[in-house]
């Protein structure tokens, strides 16, 4: 799974390595380390322009993983980033 932000690529097994990266990544929020979910809290307030804040609502139910990967949908869906899935048969970028 790669997942892009300005030309530059964040790859991983899994969307949570993804989110996890983009969290390492992204210099101005300032409490790495902590809960997943307030990074994704932050990192979609900071997206506040381009997500509707109707689309930024973080279940509580969700586990984990599937946070990550809706997340990383959702910033596909409005521009924010451009999830690929590279297939494990052939090796090609698939988008969803």
């Amino acid at each position: 799974m790669v997942f892009r932000v300005n030309e530059k690529d964040y790859c991983g097994s899994s969307a949570l390595d993804i989110v996890r990266a983009l969290e390492l990544d992204t210099e101005e929020y300032p409490h790495r380390g902590q809960p997943m979910r307030k990074f994704l809290k932050w990192s979609l307030g900071a997206l506040s322009k381009q997500i509707p804040p109707r689309d930024m609502h973080l279940s509580k139910r969700m586990k984990l993983e599937e946070l990550a990967l809706s997340y990383l949908f959702l910033r596909d869906e409005y521009g924010a980033g451009r999830l690929l899935i590279i297939g494990r048969d052939d090796d090609k970028v698939v988008r969803p």
